[in-house]
């Protein structure tokens, strides 16, 4: 389903599809607990997600001989802070 590079972009509630690479809802099972935490400003460091900036994921899919899918590990990068947005705009 996935290949190294692909891209689930996120912004607010939405998923911005056109730049987006592939949708997988056990993506969605691994990654939704962690997304409105790490845009509203907290590290991952903080979730136990991650050491630096970005938080590591692994999907739920166990993949052979159990499923057609496969395990994945998907790297979330916070492009915009929605936190220091909503400090700004006071």
């Amino acid at each position: 389903m996935f290949k190294p590079g692909d891209r689930i972009v996120i912004e607010g509630p939405k998923v911005k599809l056109d730049e987006t690479d592939a949708i997988c809802t056990h993506a969605f099972a691994s990654l939704l607990p962690y997304i409105v935490a790490l845009r509203k400003g907290i590290k991952p460091s903080e979730l136990g997600l991650g050491r630096g900036e970005k938080a590591y994921v692994q999907c739920l899919d166990p993949g052979p001989p159990y499923t057609d899918g496969g395990t994945v590990i998907f790297e979330i990068t916070v492009v915009r802070d929605e936190a220091e947005e909503s400090l700004e705009g006071r």
